[in-house]
């Protein structure tokens, strides 16, 4: 039986490897174990932001091809599906992303409205660093264009907007216990276009870096 075009079961990065009990997606590499899968994922990740820092200039423009090219950059050789948008609905804690046939116009809008604007991040006002910082993260994470991983590759840009900005490597490690609660609401509160929760919480983590 033909699948039907509404029916997102056929695609890889719907399916889950077989023997992982529901907990590790579809891999390339047969990865069954969660524990496992974040390994590589984590050391993919540090290899993948080290390329980018290498790659990236003070005065680039981000795009959604570069959002495409960093997620390729770490998962490619991971998901089959890595760089590209993903096809299926997602949801965390109840709250739904952006509808999957959404994504490519609302990540072109992302790039016209958002990224043209605030990068490059090179604001000489530290609160307008911030505000950049938060503005562009909200929209991104609520978009969540990928099957795996928005939040990381959202951090990553933070972070090399940062770098443009004059700031350190950002430590993220600061949102955790309650401020993992705070952060999440910070996002939502950008549905809104209100991105004054998600400045505060660059604030801290900028605070965190230095």
């Amino acid at each position: 039986m033909t699948p039907s075009r509404y029916d997102t079961g056929h695609l890889t990065e719907a399916q889950f490897e077989p023997g992982s009990r529901g907990r590790v997606l579809k891999n390339l590499q047969g990865i069954r174990s969660k524990r496992a899968m974040d390994a590589l994922e984590a050391t993919t990740l540090a290899e993948a932001t080290d390329w980018a820092i290498r790659h990236v200039t003070a005065e680039q423009r981000f795009t959604a091809a570069d959002l495409c090219r960093w997620h390729k950059q770490w998962l490619g050789t991971v998901y089959e599906w890595a760089g590209e948008y993903r096809q299926v609905n997602i949801s965390k804690g109840g709250f739904p992303f952006a509808m999957s046939p959404q994504v490519p116009r609302l990540m072109q809008e992302l790039e016209r409205d958002v990224l043209a604007h605030y990068t490059p991040c090179s604001f000489d006002d530290p609160e307008q660093v911030l505000k950049a910082l938060a503005i562009v993260h909200c929209e991104l994470v609520l978009i969540h264009p990928f099957r795996e991983g928005n939040g990381r590759v959202s951090r990553l840009l933070s972070t090399l907007m940062a770098l443009q900005a004059g700031l350190p490597l950002l430590d993220f490690g600061v949102i955790k216990g309650k401020q993992r609660e705070a952060y999440f609401a910070a996002v939502q509160a950008g549905m809104g276009r209100n991105y004054k929760p998600m400045r505060e919480i660059f604030r801290r983590v900028v605070q965190a870096s230095n």
